[in-house]
């Protein structure tokens, strides 16, 4: 028989087991704390066109008295410490941009196909970058090399001049650029995921072009693409990041706007091309980072989702600036809670020119070049040297493009003119025109006057050529128009020396040049003219379209070629200060 002292073990166990099994009980039954907001820093640049070293330009900025001070900003290592301290204040962080990384770029990254560009974006730590109208200038082959890598030839310069180039460890989105069969030639979206479990959240990246590259780039560059409208291509996306998981979604746009301020954090004035995009907005959007045209803004535009605005940013040109955003998200309810933008100057050492000294000043933080990016970009310059430090002439003085309000080519936009009329001599030319947004850089020439071929490069390089057309006086006449009308940006054509116009605005489009002449007298609507232009011009390209109507076509040297030919002609040129262009509502 069982004794009755091991009969109640059984129980004293179970006795025993339950008290135990109370707490944890309890413990499971408990509620678990509720995950608290999570910042992101999201660290934005746009338009660096290949500016490796200080760029010697400044960013205006109010002063410790109020007043606008002028900034020395840029270079690549400088703007990889800036994006440094942002990433130390961000513990969550991405670095993104809006396109036009490369192109248009200082010589010494152009004279490599722009790698090095690439380089220092690599070291910066860039994660994704939506596709600028620039990236194409060499052609969607080129592009997709600077994705992948490789050395494949596919320019007239030769690739991996200086290493093996493994190509771009960020990611380009292009949501709006479609191939043949009608897949875009990059993703459209990207995620990036902080954080695990309740506190996870998920942001979502939408990158594109503008609609309007194939004004913007030589057609022959963009065989088999198409460029979808942006605000299609977005809303598009927005339903696939939420069903992916995003808790925010950010637009990173080659398109934007300016302001009438001086403040970089300011939106005094905003217009722009991206307005008629943001209105067509789904809700959805949280932040929209844009660029395209060199300006620098912060932003409350519009209603996102959640009912509050969207955040708009541009951080200028030239890596003078980065875009310190911070997005706080609730992991629960899975929505932005609240947004914030700022935009840093990278202030970098002072420099002088022949408009005078810029110095640095306290009233911003100086930052201190990375040694590694440094390196790296010292490594390309000095293979570059030589050609960027040859004299090529002299000059009487600076020579400036035109304002970006006039959107005029100024005193350096009639010199440019003046050259290609001389360079095309032999096809005949008495006029040409150039186009503003095609003027890269000013010219402040040494103190002796002497210009080099890396400044006379960084106004113009893009290589094209001169294309030399027959026009009648009323096409000459009608392709100013073009730059007058209301369609897209305007850009008063910069003319030679034998012609003159004046323009009023307030007239009805087409209609809006007032007087035109030729050498003196007032232009023969019948008469044939030999009209110089570059090539890109030539094909139609930023909204000119009448220059397709040319007739009797010479191609000739390319653009800074002439322009070189023409400062050396003579001991000294002279920088032309008349005003060809004459605004009569103004």
């Amino acid at each position: 028989m069982t004794s009755p002292r091991f009969r109640a073990l059984p129980l004293l166990a179970l006795i025993f087991a339950a008290a135990c099994a109370a707490p944890q009980a309890t413990r499971q039954a408990s509620t678990p704390p509720a995950a608290v907001p999570v910042e992101v820093g999201i660290i934005a640049i746009n338009d660096f066109h290949g500016a490796l070293e200080p760029p010697k330009a400044s960013v205006d900025a109010p002063g410790p008295d109020g007043k606008t001070i002028p900034v020395p900003a840029g270079g690549g290592a400088w703007l990889a410490s800036a994006v440094d301290s942002l990433k130390a204040e961000h513990p969550n962080n991405v670095v993104v941009a809006a396109g036009d990384l490369t192109s248009a770029s200082q010589l010494a990254s152009s004279l490599h196909l722009d790698e090095p560009a690439v380089g220092v974006m690599n070291r910066i730590g860039l994660e994704f970058n939506a596709v600028g109208n620039h990236e194409f200038d060499r052609g969607p082959k080129e592009l997709l090399r600077l994705q992948n890598g490789g050395c494949e030839k596919n320019t007239r310069l030769q690739p991996c001049q200086l290493e093996q180039f493994k190509g771009a460890t960020y990611k380009y989105l292009s949501a709006a650029t479609y191939k043949d069969d009608g897949t875009t030639l990059f993703p459209a979206t990207g995620l990036k995921t902080f954080g695990e479990g309740a506190s996870k959240v998920t942001i979502g990246f939408v990158g594109l072009s503008l609609k309007t590259v194939p004004l913007l780039v030589s057609p022959d560059q963009l065989k088999g693409l198409t460029f979808g409208d942006e605000a299609e291509a977005i809303n598009k996306a927005i339903p696939v990041l939420k069903a992916e998981g995003a808790d925010a979604v950010v637009v990173l746009i080659h398109q934007g706007g300016t302001t009438t301020a001086k403040d970089p954090n300011s939106c005094d004035g905003f217009s722009g091309d991206i307005k008629p995009i943001l209105d067509r907005l789904n809700p959805g959007v949280d932040l929209v980072v844009s660029g395209h045209t060199h300006w620098q803004y912060v932003c409350q535009y519009g209603q996102s989702g959640d009912g509050s605005p969207i955040l708009l940013t541009s951080a200028g040109v030239y890596g003078k600036l980065v875009t310190d955003i911070t997005l706080t998200i609730d992991p629960a309810s899975h929505k932005v809670i609240a947004k914030k933008a700022h935009n840093v100057i990278v202030q970098s050492p002072g420099y002088s020119s022949a408009r005078g000294d810029v110095p640095n000043t306290t009233a911003y933080p100086q930052f201190q070049p990375r040694g590694d990016v440094a390196e790296y970009v010292a490594s390309y310059v000095k293979d570059a040297a030589g050609l960027i430090t040859r004299p090529v002439g002299k000059l009487s003085g600076p020579a400036a493009k035109g304002s970006s309000e006039s959107n005029n080519g100024g005193p350096l936009g009639n010199l440019i003119a003046d050259s290609q009329v001389a360079g095309a001599k032999s096809a005949g030319s008495q006029i040409a025109f150039t186009n503003p947004f095609g003027i890269r850089a000013p010219i402040d020439p040494a103190a002796d006057g002497t210009v080099t071929f890396g400044q006379v490069y960084a106004v113009q390089p893009f290589n094209n050529e001169l294309v030399t057309m027959t026009l009648t006086g009323a096409q000459v006449r009608a392709v100013i128009e073009d730059g007058l009308d209301d369609d897209g940006a305007k850009q008063v054509l910069a003319a030679s020396s034998s012609v003159k116009f004046t323009y009023d605005m307030r007239r009805p489009a087409r209609s809006r040049v007032v007087s035109l002449t030729f050498n003196g007298k007032p232009i023969d609507a019948v008469a044939k003219y030999r009209v110089t232009v570059v090539n890109f011009l030539a094909e139609g390209g930023d909204g000119f379209a009448t220059f397709k109507q040319g007739t009797e076509v010479e191609r000739g040297m390319i653009d800074n070629e002439a322009f070189q030919e023409w400062l050396a002609a003579v001991p000294v040129r002279q920088v032309p200060q008349e005003n060809r262009a004459v605004r009569l509502d103004k």
